[in-house]
């Protein structure tokens, strides 16, 4: 008999997720990575921020062009030196203690900061904080992926990005609120960066509560307590049994498995080594110079002169419409996280790059009429078409970034394809920062025409590259690049697994209704597929040369789920 088809979906929970104990609790903890993107958002929305502080331009005296550029671009040089030896620390230290060591080192570089005396020491403490911050944007997001239940996975994995903008709304109002109740003290600019070292410190204490990523714990051979956490939060009975613990057990292993045959040793060569990695990292590599090129670093970074250019340059105005915009962004950061999984990751992406470049370009017009006409009405119209345009920017990029990343990435190479991801974006951020306040100087609005011509090729690309990953388990989706014999192979050892658990009782407590664990509810659950789901009633009989192999490993049943098979 032909073996089984099997998904995750035969074996997840159903119901309102808070209603399960279990992935209740294991968001709480998710909480505590997810703060890296808002500390992250905090940390490179400030100097934009501080730079519409009198107080702040006073104590450095005005810095503009290569100075303004280098203060900016600080923490983007410490983000880059970092990156060689992230994912390295990642992979053999683990997921929790690279994000500890990327805490610690943020808060020397906020302590820095804030007693900062010169234009040098300010922008040393930058580095020191991008440095740090590598490790953590590195750690937390494969934590959040490799963790998450899979029904969740793809929100909160979205969603970590989207929390950025929490960081940066708590970056626009600090400072507006410093200038306000501050004015000209320096403290107007001290007490922001002092905010900055409440996410580090609430990781340093609170890391070391948040179990480490199963699949960073299968691949060190810890399979016992990789199966330990994944039931723990994934199973409604903290069952190691439960057919969805032994279903995803079987496909980490499996995945590990042929992961190590295609690549006896990874490398960042083993990136670009198969047909199927080279179209991974084509796509993640434009898709982070999209994220950065897309004309929204031009407001990211450079709110300052982008609104004195409409003719506005009122210091509290500025503020305020910066701190609007943060919390616009927010919301249409959360609303295009929570769509992913409905509307799915291609036509996202599609819908928001129609939206840019219709936008930029109305956007470019109106700057136009304001600086050669010095039409008041055009200046008036560019607010809310900057607004629009980030709405259309962040139903796509700001959520799906990293989560797309993180997706199509195998297991083996997820660490250092995300850091060449990360590579990318702080290349393209260094340009720019470096690049942007220049040609504005120089050729003024025009700029902008070159990031309208630069939209039509990112929709061409999305159109035509990017693949549609929704409604599939990290194997999976990371296989469909490899072509569709390994997909088949992960759901089949899965669902083998799965049913070898289903087939035989397990004690008191587990043959439970809202665990969706018996046949009938699994019937129930695909009851358009009866007579598929029907076979796991068959009858099960193990080989006996594997079973005296395996008698008395702890582990066997997660290293080798191939061991039973209908007959």
């Amino acid at each position: 008999m032909a073996p089984t088809e099997w998904t995750v979906v035969d074996f997840i929970h159903r119901g309102p997720w808070w209603k399960n104990h279990g992935i209740r609790v294991l968001n709480l903890l998710l909480v505590v990575p997810l703060l890296t993107a808002s500390i992250n958002g905090l940390d490179s929305s400030l100097v934009n921020g501080l730079q519409i502080l009198p107080a702040w331009q006073d104590f450095f005296r005005h810095p503009n062009g290569k100075t303004l550029g280098l203060i900016s671009a600080a923490q983007v040089i410490g983000s880059i030196a970092g990156l060689p030896f992230s994912p390295y620390s990642s992979d053999h230290l683990g997921r929790r203690p690279t994000l500890f060591i990327g805490a610690v080192v943020m808060l020397a570089g906020v302590a820095l900061q804030c007693s900062a005396s010169t234009i040098s020491m300010f922008i040393g403490a930058r580095g020191l904080i991008g440095f740090g911050l590598t490790f953590a944007l590195n750690a937390a997001p494969l934590l959040i992926t490799e963790l998450a239940y899979p029904t969740q996975r793809g929100k909160l994995t979205s969603m970590y990005n989207a929390s950025w903008y929490f960081g940066s709304i708590c970056s626009a109002w600090t400072c507006f609120g410093a200038w306000t109740g501050a004015g000209t003290s320096p403290w107007s600019w001290r007490v922001p960066t002092l905010i900055q070292a409440l996410g580090p410190v609430l990781q340093v204490c609170l890391i070391w509560i948040v179990p480490e990523s199963p699949r960073f714990l299968v691949a060190q051979g810890r399979e016992s307590k990789a199966a330990s956490a994944l039931a723990r939060f994934h199973s409604m009975t903290g069952d190691e049994h439960d057919p969805l613990i032994m279903f995803e057990m079987a496909q980490i292993r499996h995945a590990l498995k042929m992961e190590k045959e295609a690549a006896n040793k990874t490398s960042f060569v083993t990136l670009f080594a198969t047909p199927g990695n080279r179209k991974r990292m084509y796509i993640i590599i434009a898709l982070a110079v999209f994220s950065q090129w897309s004309g929204n670093g031009l407001v990211s970074y450079y709110i300052n002169l982008v609104l004195e250019g409409v003719g506005i340059s009122d210091a509290g105005t500025k503020a305020a419409i910066n701190g609007g915009l943060q919390v616009w962004n927010l919301i249409a950061a959360m609303g295009g996280a929570l769509l992913v999984d409905r509307l799915g990751r291609r036509t996202l992406f599609i819908i928001s790059n129609i939206g840019m470049l219709i936008d930029f370009g109305v956007w470019t017009l109106t700057t136009a009429l304001f600086n050669t006409l010095n039409d008041t009405t055009a200046a008036k119209a560019t607010i809310p078409f900057i607004f629009i345009f980030y709405f259309f920017y962040d139903i796509a990029y700001t959520p799906m970034l990293i989560a797309y990343t993180l997706e199509i990435l195998p297991f083996s190479i997820r660490a250092k394809g995300f850091a060449i991801m990360n590579l990318v974006v702080s290349l393209t951020l260094a340009f720019n920062q470096f690049v942007n306040p220049w040609a504005l100087d120089a050729i003024g609005w025009k700029y902008y025409l070159v990031y309208c011509g630069w939209l039509i090729i990112e929709l061409v690309f999305v159109v035509v590259f990017v693949i549609e990953t929704k409604g599939r388990t990290l194997e999976e989706t990371a296989a469909l690049f490899d072509g569709e014999q390994q997909p088949q192979a992960l759901m089949q050892t899965g669902g083998q697994a799965a049913t070898m658990s289903v087939a035989r009782p397990r004690g008191p407590g587990i043959w439970i209704e809202e665990e969706k664990s018996t046949i009938t509810d699994i019937i129930e659950m695909r009851h358009t597929a009866p007579a598929r789901l029907g076979e796991c009633s068959t009858k099960f009989t193990a080989h006996a040369e594997t079973k005296e192999d395996t008698e008395g490993d702890e582990d066997s049943r997660y290293s080798n789920p191939r061991m039973f098979e209908a007959v």
